[in-house]
């Protein structure tokens, strides 16, 4: 009897939509699996298609062309290891698709899996797309059977057991698993509980990528029996590990192998931040970057974000200065730049701003100037930034960190304007540990350079708008340690004003705090997608009425 098994575990990015670009990164998985003389290749949970494609696999059209294409590509990997990935697969007379994970041998499919459990919480609404398959019992690839419960299956016991009970002795997971903060704690905790139950050794293979507002992490790894970690595959880069299995008198187990290091805390978010951005812009079609640089931290950790994503080469900083604008806004936009071997070129808005106020001046007749003249400031930068963007062909990033678009203190068509936001789910006070991290730290693939890339002024000194004499955020806002715990309260633990008092805070700061919170619901609708990094962020992850007049009573 054979008493050895190779699986080949395939920790690769996908692309939404692009069939055959997909199906090419599979053949080339596949090819070298079979130079590894591995039994079998396996690619993640709708690798084929991408992941999460939301109502475009209910289109007809779009799951027949996954599946010409998957025909495809079976032929070509007719001779040599077992392929199994997934797709969405539409049979005649169901409503919806299946979230499907097939497996291809000698030119033919031999397996075909349904997920059975359809996440609908957070970000995921898979009742919606797809129809929830039945359990499958395992499959047989060379001298072991295999169970697969696609992602979610394997957080339940339900069909890991009965794959156990029908025969099943090695667990294949494909996920399509996005990164949260802490994430790789609660799939640890999941799949260990499901080796300890069935006593079978478990892959759990996780896609990797930015999509939208998500970043699969990646992040692999090969539990034995009762828990033991065997392999661990890195986060947030592509890998490929073959993994030999051997059967023993007690089942088969996995030879030991590289248990890459996992990141975590600021280091973790910053990479998941530069993934975000890298992809976001590569599968849009974007090479180049365009922000404005103002000298302050958020546009400070933006401008190291797109340094590190796509290369200092295709960052073009922009400092808009106006007579508001300090000199060491100034010297700090300078040594950001600098530090970062980024373009920094300076366009002053006096000029525009002295021909917007004249030509307002008939109708602003005896007003005394207020927030509106602040935000033509904004705008007006927005308008040049976005007027750079549509020559030069860059994509503009936009800046305002997550304490700031949760309670609105940012412009539309201003400040806000832009394709994307990579500190979009970053509260300020945990902005600062970031920056922190990145001037201490770095990783082998980042395109920006080692060392500092800010000044420490630019982390310590106050934060400020810039928009009238003295200002500081402060003077609107609560200080921002006391402003983020209320946000987190309110928004991330959807704690009732009450819960939020009794923890320490003033009620009425409270109170103002959630009021702006209900009253920007009209400006997150506008505001540019970002990376997500909690399990409360802004978009699928919280769906909110734009016009709503009720308020915490407590």
């Amino acid at each position: 009897m054979t008493d050895t098994f190779r699986l080949t575990l395939a920790q690769l990015n996908s692309t939404m939509g692009d069939l055959e670009g997909n199906a090419d990164r599979a053949r080339a998985a596949w090819r070298a699996a079979r130079d590894a003389g591995s039994d079998m290749v396996a690619l993640p949970e709708m690798f084929l298609t991408g992941y999460q494609p939301q109502d475009l696999v209910r289109k007809p059209a779009f799951v027949a062309d996954a599946r010409a294409v998957l025909n495809r590509l079976v032929a070509d990997c007719a001779n040599g290891p077992a392929l199994g990935l997934g797709l969405a697969h539409w049979p005649e007379g169901e409503e919806k698709p299946f979230n499907s994970w097939v497996v291809a041998q000698g030119g033919k499919i031999v397996a075909e899996v349904h997920k059975h459990h359809l996440p609908n919480y957070k970000v995921f609404d898979e009742k919606r797309y797809f129809t929830s398959g039945d359990i499958s019992g395992p499959y047989t690839v060379g001298p072991v059977r295999i169970g697969t419960p696609i992602c979610e299956d394997a957080w339940f016991d339900d069909v890991t057991e009965t794959l156990a009970e029908t025969g099943a002795e090695i667990l294949l997971v494909p996920n399509g698993s996005p990164y949260f903060r802490g994430k790789q704690d609660v799939r640890y905790g999941h799949m260990v509980a499901r080796t300890v139950e069935t006593g079978l050794p478990l892959v759990y293979l996780n896609l990797v990528g930015g999509q939208d507002d998500q970043v699969f992490d990646g992040a692999s790894f090969v539990l034995n029996p009762h828990g033991t970690l065997a392999q661990q595959l890195p986060s947030f880069v592509e890998d490929l590990r073959h993994v030999a299995f051997t059967r023993t008198a007690d089942g088969w187990i996995a030879d030991e192998g590289e248990k890459a290091v996992q990141p975590h805390g600021p280091g973790a978010d910053y990479e998941a931040m530069v993934v975000a951005l890298r992809d976001y812009m590569a599968k849009a079609g974007f090479d180049r970057a365009i922000l404005g640089l103002s000298g302050g931290v958020d546009s400070a950790i933006v401008a190291a974000i797109a340094t590190d994503a796509l290369g200092p080469e295709n960052v073009h900083c922009i400092m808009l200065p106006s007579e508001y604008t300090s000199e060491h806004s100034l010297e700090d936009a300078r040594g950001v730049a600098g530090r970062l071997g980024c373009k920094l070129d300076t366009l002053p808005i006096s000029g525009p701003r002295a021909a917007v106020t004249d030509a307002l001046a008939p109708l602003f007749d005896g007003t005394a100037p207020d927030l509106t003249e602040e935000n033509i400031q904004s705008r007006l930068r927005g308008l040049l930034l976005m007027a750079m963007s549509n020559k030069f062909g860059a994509m503009l990033l936009t800046t305002g960190n997550k304490s700031e678009v949760a309670v609105g203190y940012a412009t539309i068509y201003g400040d806000m304007s832009g394709g994307y936001n990579p500190v979009k789910d970053l509260y300020k006070t945990d902005l600062f540990d970031v920056c922190r991290w990145r001037n201490a730290n770095t990783v082998p693939w980042f395109k920006g350079p080692d060392g500092e890339v800010m000044p420490v002024r630019v982390i310590d000194k106050p934060p400020t708008a810039e928009l009238r004499n003295d200002q500081k955020d402060e003077d609107s806002l609560p200080p921002y340690p006391v402003l983020d715990d209320i946000l987190k309260r309110l928004i991330d633990e959807e704690q009732s004003v009450a819960d939020v008092v009794a923890a320490g805070h003033d009620r009425d700061t409270v109170k103002h705090v959630e009021r702006l919170i209900y009253l920007s619901e009209y400006k997150r609708f506008q505001s540019a997608p970002g990376a997500r990094l909690s399990q409360r962020a802004f978009w699928l992850d919280r769906r909110y009425p734009i016009v709503n007049r009720w308020r915490d009573p407590s």
